[in-house]
This record gives structure tokens, C-alpha cells and sequence, in this order.
């Protein structure tokens, strides 16, 4: 009777038991269906296994310093960087699966019991998405429909391609790739950028707290906003350091330690206008979009400096870039401000122009008006010029450049046409190093601030010279008639008649103080002294085509008319030409062109650039030395003497404009003031054996200048940013910047040794006074 009863209800559940297996088989189908339709694009475009092999991946191009460091990167939307799971901190995987995907290690993709239990609990106990999947989102899926068949249909997309994305990568490179992928906001794409822009680090160097913002980002970055949201990310924070604690990756004594520290975000952001080394980055764009047209992809498109994730390889060291920065901040601000000061309505009623009348004034603004690009966007759009005009006479609200504000930036209200005036009150400069030996530039400063101004006076720039043109002349006056620094001459007015060296008229040049000794002076202390008449005599006896094929072998390339004028500086030159120029002195006469990229490489690392020195031969060691030796006098007892002395420090001009005084370099050092006529430009070259520096300041017009010498010339408005910079990089024994002498060549064929031919002679030590060019 029991049997019977046992068999009867077997019999009634076996319906209920084929039903099951039915429905089950139906669903494991419908499953298998569903994935099948979704690889056949049922659903929508699928990527393609190539596709899977190699994601499209926007890479910024970086440009790298000689240290190592990211100096900037170009890009347009992108701002990523890649970096290999090797270089993550195991802090901030941890953080991640944690926080993402606990059982990542465990499945292929797809995460069955957080499904199950994102649908027994509709997502209030934690989604499903495992980091392969939100992987496959960022690649290939796009941000989630509000439709509904549209979102199950993308979640099916996503399930599909993580199991595809598992079986073609590992979980390290899913891990690499998806931190890669993401868009952390402020231009922080990926964790290297992330890292750089919100805490000043590499991703290496991020603290397992500074790991859990991160993390927490990853959840709505737009919503976990450190810089807008500071108390809603720390709370976030704190919840991925919980998860970290619950699954055993830190214990909960570090847990709450962590949760009790503040979050200190070091904002960083990456911009191609801001950061360091500006001007030198809008270079290299400049020389790699030409570069890429010559050097096309195997398969001849070229190369997008934006998107292909180019590595390119500089000179530059940033810690000297950073020294060379500083200091020409320093100097600017003190030295603009007493250009200011002088500069008042009452003290110069046409400021910041000096020496021209009103319509000449006239004429720069409406040149400057002209050139703006306000100017060009309106004669875009199709306005009129007396339309375009009157806008320029309109007030309005604008941010505009202040040395006195922490940014550098200030609000205000003024027309446009005053914005311009404004802008050109304030004094320009230009400074480049370079390593004479190899021609590396080690640092480049085009300006006072790329953002304002964007015009590079390094290379872009050209000035009068003055008197920095003058160790031309007494190098082919020693190269040719083998003179020596201790050669004489008299100091006593000089012309040059007309009709000789391509002169018109006779030329006549006159000492800075228009004072002639008449006593027979050594060209060490002629060059020291910046004495014009000696100068005169040297390009007589010489001749000017002999200056100009020094100078142009020395890598000038400007027009240099064949004159005696030439020999005081009435020729423009830029810093880089001049910078390299003067290389050859300390490298015993041989000219190496400067080089700013030494290699460039594609996104796998495959190199693309090498550099070639470009070198020439151009002086004899002896000669070189020679004018080292030359060159030397002016620090030591000339127009650069203030780097040494200290006898100034209660002098009225060295307290306001010669920032920094006393230096008290007492290295051997090699240099050169240099002032032009009315002190429109100052400039000063200065070098050590493997470190040559040359700086530039003046106005944007020759109009714009200081009304005394003593605050115009080279000494004053350029030598201050060097000796700064030099005592910066001394500062950092790492650098290697030398402060030995220099080198002298064995059996020196010139005598440099002037004490028996001018025994007792009196050194002129007044460098208030420089040069200036008639």
C-alpha cells in the first residue's frame, strides 16, 4: 500500500520535474541565443577580434625633459598617457577590486552571484558590472540609454565582449587598461594624468589614500568631484578604504587611520598654456608638426601629434628649466616695478613710450590693433573696419596679466585699445642655456608668461646686439692677425674714412661716456670696458667681411650688412642664434648647432628620431681660448664685475633693479654685457665651461625702454636673471653645472698673460657704464 502511495506522488511531481528542465534548457538556450545574436551585431556593431587586439585609444604626445620628467603633452580631448600595470601602485589595484569587482580573480567576465544578487535586491545591494565589463562600456559600449530595451541590449553587448576582452588579455592588462581608459575630469585622462593633475605624482607614488580617491572617482567622476565636492569624495574615500579593510587588504587599524587623514588634493592642471616650460613646448609643437610632414607612417599618412601617443625626448632639464623660471620671475617683477615707477603719468606723460612724438604713438597702436586677434575674429565674422574699430573703444570686463596678484591675473574694466597700452608697459625678456659640448639646450624661457604673452623671444625675436656683437670682431681680428689679449691700442676718437668697407660717409663712433683716454689700452681691458673706439680699429684693420663669416660660421643666419657699424651691435640677432654662437668660444671653436630633441618614439616604443650633431670647426683651440680669456675680463673687471663685487650694496640702482646683489660668484666665469642705443635692449652672456646663458630684456618697442643707463643697460636689466639662475643651479650639486676653469690647450701658441707689457695698468671698474651703439 505504501509502495503504491510512494509511486502515485513520484507520478505527480513528474510533470512539475519535466517542466523545470524545460524551462531550464529553454533559458540556458535563450542565453546561449541571446549571446549568439549579440556576436552575430543582432544587437548593434560588435567589435571586431582586431578591434579587440588593438582598442582605439586616443595618446596624448609627451614631451620628456632629460631627467625624466613630463615637461607637458599636446592633445586635443585626450590627455592620457599610458602606463603598464608593472608601474601601478599595488595599492591602488587593491582599492579597485575591492571597491569594483571583490571576486575579479575568480570569474571570466561575468560576475554570476552579483548578478544574482543585483536582481534579488534591484541594485540596492550593489550592481554587477565587473571591471571587465565597465572596461568593454568605456572601449566599445558608450554611456547607458535611458530606453529601456536599448540599456538591456547594451548590457548584453557589455557581457558579451568582457568574456571576449577575458580571453584576450590578462586580468593585469584588463586592470591596465580600463585604469587607462577612464576620464577622471580637468583633462585627467587615465591615471597618469589623474595622478599628475590631482596630486602632483607620478602613479607610483600614490599613497593608499590618495589610491581610494581615485577608485572612488571611478563610480560618476562629474559627481565624486575632489575640487568642486571636497566632503562628498572624502566620504567616498572613506567607503573604498572600508571595502579595502572588509576584504583584507588592510587591516582595520590601518583602515582607521587612513579614514582619520584629511584629503589633500594638489591640484595640477595640465594645460598647453600653463605649467613649466611653455614657450619651449609650443616649439616643439611647432617643430614636430613640420617634422611629421616629412616623416610619414609605413603606410604614408602622417603622424597626428594629438592622438598618436608620440614619446618625444628633450634637452631640456626641468630642474634648470625650473631655476631658469624662477629667476627671471624674481628679477621681471622687482625690475618692472621700478619701470613703473618711472614711468608714472606725471613723470612721463606718453608712457611707456619714451623719445617719440604722438603720431608715431598713433601708429604702434593702430599697427598693434590691427595685428590683435581680436582684430582678426571680428574680420572673420564680417564686420567693417570702422565697426572693428569702435569695438576697441567699448569697456568691458576682461582678465588681464599682474605681477602683484598670486596668479599673475587681475579683473578689470578697460576698452580693449587700453588693454593694449597696457600690455606693452610691461618688459619682455628672453633667456636660453646650452651645453656648448653637446649643444643640449638645458633651459628656455620665451617670456615673462605664455599666457599673456605668446610671443617667443627666443627664437621668434630678433634685437639689436650692441656690444654682445663685439667679441666677433675681436675674434677674427685674433684669428686673422693673430693678436693676442695683451695687443694695445690707443684709446683716442677714431674714423673710419668714407668710401672704405662699403661706408658712405665717414664713421666716427663714440665711447658710452664720450670720454677718450688717449693712453694705449690691452684688448682684454678694451673688451672689458666695452670701449668703442678700440672696436673701431680692430674692424678697420680686419674688415668686415671677415666679422661677418666669423659670425655667420658661428650659426648666425640674420643678413649681416658688410659695415664697421656691424662691430657695435647694429646688426638683430636672436637669443638662440647668439646663445649658440658664443658655444663655440667655450668649446674650443667648434660650433655645435643647438639640439632640442635628441629622439622621438611611437606609442610601442619603436623609435622613430634620433638626432645627428651638426658641428663645425670654426676657431683653433688657441683662438677660442683666447677669447675665453678675453671674455673672462669682463667679469672680472668690466661691465659684468658685479657678479663678483660687493661694493655696491648701498648704490641706489643696485637696491632697486639689480635683484639678488651681491651675487658673489667667484668661479671663473666668462661673459658679456650688452646695451643698444637709448637702452632699448639689455642682454648679458654668461658662461661656465659646460654651461652657456644668454639673456635678453627690453620692450616690445624700441620706444619702450628706461630713461638712465644705469638702469637700462645689460648689467642692470639682464645679468641679475643669470646670476640667479647660476646660483640656483650651483645650489643643486646633482646638475653637475662646473665651476672650474677652462680648459686651457696644451702649448697655447697666444700669450694671455698681460702683466709685463702692462705692468701697474689701472682697471677700470665703473660698470654703470656700458656701451651704446652710433
Amino acid at each position: 500500500m505504501a509502495k503504491k502511495r510512494q509511486k502515485k506522488q513520484q507520478q505527480n511531481f513528474r510533470p512539475f520535474i519535466k517542466w523545470f528542465w524545460i524551462v531550464f534548457g529553454i533559458g540556458v538556450l535563450s542565453v546561449v541565443l541571446i549571446f549568439q545574436l549579440a556576436s552575430w551585431g543582432a544587437f548593434g556593431e560588435m567589435p571586431t577580434f582586431e578591434r579587440l587586439e588593438n582598442p582605439e585609444t586616443n595618446l596624448a604626445t609627451e614631451f620628456i625633459s632629460s631627467d625624466g620628467e613630463t615637461l607637458g603633452k599636446l592633445y586635443l580631448d585626450d590627455n592620457r598617457t599610458w602606463v603598464d600595470y608593472e608601474t601601478l601602485p599595488q595599492n591602488i589595484v587593491d582599492a579597485l577590486v575591492a571597491t569594483e569587482d571583490a571576486r575579479y580573480y575568480d570569474h571570466s567576465g561575468i560576475d554570476a552571484r552579483g548578478f544574482a544578487r543585483a536582481v534579488a535586491y534591484l541594485g540596492s545591494k550593489g550592481g554587477a558590472s565587473t571591471i571587465s565589463q565597465q572596461l568593454a562600456r568605456q572601449l566599445f559600449v558608450g554611456v547607458r540609454s535611458r530606453n529601456l530595451f536599448e540599456a538591456v541590449t547594451q548590457k548584453i553587448k557589455e557581457w558579451v565582449i568582457a568574456t571576449r576582452l577575458e580571453r584576450n588579455y590578462t586580468k593585469e592588462e584588463i586592470i591596465a587598461m580600463y585604469l587607462n581608459i577612464y576620464d577622471f575630469g580637468y583633462a585627467a585622462d587615465g591615471i597618469r594624468s589623474a595622478a599628475r593633475i590631482y596630486f602632483g605624482k607620478e602613479p607610483n607614488e600614490l599613497r593608499t589614500e590618495e589610491s581610494a580617491v581615485l577608485v572612488g572617482m571611478l563610480k560618476n567622476s562629474s559627481l565624486y568631484n575632489p575640487i568642486r565636492r571636497e566632503e562628498l569624495v572624502f566620504n567616498r574615500r572613506n567607503t573604498v578604504l572600508g571595502q579595502m579593510a572588509k576584504y583584507g587588504y588592510v587591516s582595520e587599524k590601518e583602515k582607521d587611520s587612513l579614514q582619520s587623514l584629511k584629503m589633500k588634493i594638489n591640484f595640477n592642471p595640465e594645460s598647453h598654456r600653463e605649467g613649466l616650460a611653455t614657450y619651449f613646448r609650443m616649439y616643439l609643437q611647432r617643430w614636430l608638426n613640420n617634422w611629421v610632414k616629412e616623416n610619414p607612417k609605413p603606410d604614408g599618412e602622417n603622424y597626428n601629434i594629438y592622438l598618436d601617443g608620440l614619446k618625444v625626448y628633450t634637452t631640456v632639464d626641468s630642474r634648470m628649466q625650473k631655476n631658469a623660471e624662477e629667476a627671471v620671475q624674481e628679477h621681471m617683477k622687482n625690475l618692472q616695478a621700478e619701470f613703473f615707477n618711472q614711468n608714472t603719468p606725471d613723470r612721463n606723460p606718453t608712457t611707456p613710450f619714451l623719445d617719440i612724438n604722438k603720431g608715431a604713438i598713433d601708429t604702434i597702436m593702430m599697427r598693434a590693433m590691427r595685428r590683435s586677434a581680436r582684430w582678426r575674429h571680428l574680420k572673420r565674422e564680417g564686420l567693417s573696419d570702422k565697426d572693428i574699430e569702435a569695438t576697441f573703444h567699448k569697456k568691458e570686463e576682461m582678465t588681464v596679466f599682474d605681477w602683484n596678484s598670486d596668479s599673475y591675473e587681475k579683473d578689470t574694466i578697460m576698452t580693449p585699445m587700453d588693454s593694449i597700452r597696457y600690455y606693452k608697459t610691461f618688459l619682455r625678456t628672453a633667456m636660453m642655456s646650452l651645453e656648448p659640448q653637446t649643444g643640449h639646450v638645458k633651459a628656455w624661457v620665451g617670456g615673462i608668461d605664455y599666457k599673456h604673452f605668446q610671443y617667443d623671444n627666443v627664437i621668434q625675436g630678433s634685437r639689436q646686439a650692441g656690444s654682445l656683437f663685439k667679441p666677433f670682431v675681436y675674434a677674427a681680428a685674433i684669428d686673422q692677425l693673430r693678436y693676442s689679449p695683451c695687443y694695445t691700442l690707443p684709446d683716442n676718437q677714431y674714423s673710419i674714412e668714407p668710401g672704405k668697407h662699403g661706408n658712405m660717409e665717414a664713421w666716427t663712433p663714440k665711447n658710452a661716456d664720450g670720454k677718450y683716454s688717449g693712453e694705449d689700452m690691452t684688448l682684454k681691458r678694451a673688451l672689458a670696458n666695452s670701449v668703442n673706439t678700440i672696436t673701431a680699429q680692430l674692424i678697420d684693420r680686419v674688415g668686415p667681411g671677415a666679422v661677418v663669416s666669423i659670425a655667420k660660421s658661428m650659426g648666425i643666419t640674420k643678413e649681416i650688412p658688410e659695415v664697421p657699424s656691424i662691430a657695435l651691435g647694429a646688426t638683430d640677432v636672436s637669443v638662440y642664434e647668439i646663445v649658440g654662437a658664443f658655444g663655440t668660444f667655450a668649446n674650443q671653436g667648434v660650433y655645435v648647432k643647438p639640439v632640442m630633441v635628441t629622439r622621438i618614439e611611437d606609442r610601442n616604443g619603436t623609435v622613430l628620431y634620433e638626432y645627428t650633431p651638426e658641428t663645425k670647426d670654426v676657431l683653433s683651440k688657441d683662438v677660442a681660448y683666447a677669447m675665453v680669456n678675453l671674455l673672462q675680463g669682463v667679469t672680472e673687471a668690466g661691465s659684468g664685475g658685479r657678479l663678483r663685487h660687493t661694493y655696491g650694496v648701498n648704490n641706489t640702482v643696485y637696491k632697486e633693479v639689480v635683484t639678488g646683489y651681491p651675487y658673489k660668484l667667484y668661479n671663473p666665469i666668462a661673459g658679456k654685457t650688452g646695451t643698444t642705443q637709448n637702452q632699448s635692449d639689455g642682454w648679458f652672456m654668461g658662461m661656465v665651461p659646460n654651461l652657456v646663458t644668454g639673456v635678453w630684456v627690453g620692450g616690445e618697442e624700441r620706444s619702450i625702454h628706461f630713461n638712465r643707463l644705469a638702469y637700462g643697460q645689460g648689467a642692470s636689466m639682464a645679468l641679475p636673471i643669470w646670476a640667479l639662475y647660476m646660483k640656483k643651479n650651483y645650489a643643486n650639486e646633482e646638475l653637475g653645472v662646473s665651476q672650474d676653469a677652462f680648459e686651457e690647450p696644451e702649448d697655447l701658441s697666444i700669450n694671455i698673460d698681460c702683466t709685463k707689457q702692462q705692468q701697474g695698468e689701472k682697471i677700470d671698474t665703473d660698470d654703470d657704464l656700458d656701451d651704446l651703439d652710433f
